[in-house]
């Protein structure tokens, strides 16, 4: 495992921070509202807000033509399941099970990358995996009961969880030899196109003026979920090992149990704080380098 550059690890703090929280407030923004439509109106209004990082920072946006059929697959894999299923399950489950269901992600990323990507898992990574699967269940643990009654819900999480593993993977290993925010702002393209398609197919008769609480949630995605953490994601996880990557963003269920519970009055119980302590072991164990281990240059 290689040691965090600075710049990764203030990226990674502000990742885990601003989509932890972010949990809650997507759960107050969806309360009453159309949850596929408010996905679409954070997306496009975030896309103005990604595309002024990209001039800033003087990134081309062109992907030359021959790279654009695995852009579309790593946009299924990264991002379509993933915001339409994720954001469907939310409707159904607090923000805390949903986050929680959702961050099972390490788990079958580190299941599809010993199957179909030869990622070996060293002694640390099987302890990292093993920790976090088991800070997972302790998350879960009072929400069992009510899960049971709602396996829609369920079953969409697990399947964000799964496919954007396998996008993660995917991500890793593309050949697409371009600067990462040119990748990350098209996809968030591909994706704006997919999820107003989806509303306005299944929502169109929902559509109404957004309230005041949903224009401030759609305000926090469009800035700072596709205008900045999307892009963050895929450069850590271009620039980490798989393993590494994925465990590195398991504090963020933790942050949307513990801000669904002080904003939307979502229960704590032992269990969590012992999650806490999981969680924190597995993150370590893939990012704690290994004595003598030298930096690697940041991209």
């Amino acid at each position: 495992m290689q040691k965090l550059s600075r710049r990764q690890l203030v990226l990674l703090v502000l990742l885990t921070v601003v989509w932890g929280i972010n949990w809650p407030v997507m759960k107050l923004g969806i309360t009453g509202y159309p949850a596929l439509t408010f996905r679409a109106l954070s997306i496009w209004l975030g896309i103005p807000v990604l595309a002024l990082g990209l001039l800033v920072l003087k990134v081309p946006f062109r992907i030359p033509r021959r790279h654009w059929p695995e852009l579309v697959r790593l946009s299924a894999a990264n991002m379509f399941v993933w915001h339409a299923c994720i954001i469907l399950a939310l409707q159904t489950l607090s923000s805390g099970r949903t986050a929680i269901l959702g961050y099972t992600m390490p788990v079958f990323s580190a299941v599809i990358g010993a199957l179909f990507f030869s990622a070996a898992l060293t002694r640390r990574g099987w302890f990292g995996v093993s920790a976090a699967a088991v800070g997972v269940a302790l998350l879960l643990w009072h929400e069992l009961s009510g899960l049971a009654g709602r396996p829609l819900g369920v079953a969409l999480a697990l399947t964000a969880a799964a496919t954007w593993a396998l996008g993660t993977q995917m991500l890793r290993h593309s050949r697409i030899g371009v600067p990462t925010l040119a990748i990350a702002f098209w996809m968030t393209v591909l994706t704006g196109v997919v999820m107003t398609l989806l509303a306005l197919l299944f929502e169109r008769d929902e559509w109404r003026a957004p309230g005041a609480t949903v224009w401030a949630a759609v305000a926090f995605n469009a800035v700072l979920i596709f205008g900045f953490t999307h892009a963050t994601w895929f450069h850590l996880a271009r620039s980490l090992p798989p393993l590494a990557s994925t465990l590195s963003v398991m504090f963020i269920p933790v942050v949307g149990v513990f801000s669904g519970a002080v904003w939307l009055g979502e229960a704590l119980h032992w269990q969590d704080w012992a999650a806490v302590v999981l969680l924190a072991s597995a993150i370590a164990s893939v990012l704690w380098p290994r004595a003598g281990l030298q930096a690697r240059r940041p991209d």
